[in-house]
Parts: C-alpha cells; structure tokens; sequence
C-alpha cells in the first residue's frame, strides 16, 4: 500500500491530507499557521533601513537591508514544514507526496526539503489550493494525475 499526502501550501497557511490510495478520500492530517509571513516587512524588523547624510551631497544615502525580512519568514515556515515532512518520512507515514504550493513558496519549499523527502516527490506544481474544499482539491488531484501522463 502506497499511502499519499498531499501537501498545500503558501507563505503563510500549510495543510497536510492523505489518504491510502487515489480512489479513496482525502484525509485532513494537519494545519499549519506562521501570522508572520502575512506581516508588512516594517512590521518584522525592528530597524529601518540606514540612512547616512554626507557632507559633499545634499541628501541622505539610503542603505537597503542584505535580505528580505519577508523572505527570512518565509524560509523559515518551508524549513518548519520540511521538518514536519522529515518526522513522516522516519515514522513511515507516506510514500508518495503531492506538492502544492504558491509560485514563489513552491521554489523555498523546495530548497528545505531531504534527500529522503525529495525521493518521495510524484508532483510538485506552483498552484495555491489551501483555500480549496475537498471535493475541489479531489478534482484538481484528478486533473494533475491525469495531465502528468
């Protein structure tokens, strides 16, 4: 038996389902949250960003942070959901796994994910469900296991 989950996700909002096999339902496992992602970038730094006034020129320099505050959250919610992913992977919980997530979500999701998890890959596609029923997320299944042949 090849049990399946299916993992949809985006910066912010993650939900883990399964289920035994493609005729049978889906199963909700697990929801995740991280608030932060949704937050403005002034919202999650303390600092703005640097301003040095000179002497030869008559307006301030303005110097940008190296990274992203955003894309620091962001990374860290795809770190949290590989971990989760690692913890079925040891446990034996899922042999197949279906990735959904936001375009640029799907790129750090996947930059986080083992060795062990990335062997367990069947599809990966950049389409946001996590707003979807079941019923809608069954279809989307059929249509992504069908366009994939």
């Amino acid at each position: 038996m090849k049990r399946e989950w299916i993992l949809l996700a985006n910066a912010s909002h993650a939900r883990l389902l399964s289920r035994d096999s493609a005729a049978d339902p889906l199963i909700p496992l697990e929801t995740m949250e991280h608030p932060e992602s949704r937050l403005k970038a002034s919202q999650l730094s303390d600092d703005r960003p640097g301003h040095e006034a000179t002497d030869n020129s008559s307006g301030g320099n303005r110097y940008e942070p190296r990274s992203d505050v955003r894309r620091k959250e962001h990374q860290r919610f795809a770190r949290e959901i590989a971990h989760r992913l690692d913890r079925g992977v040891a446990d034996g919980a899922f042999s197949l796994l279906w990735l959904f997530a936001s375009s640029p979500f799907l790129g750090e999701l996947k930059a986080q994910l083992s060795d062990a998890v990335n062997k367990r890959v069947q599809h990966a596609l950049d389409s946001d469900l996590t707003a979807l029923g079941l019923s809608e997320i069954e279809q989307r299944l059929l249509d992504a296991r069908f366009s994939k042949v």
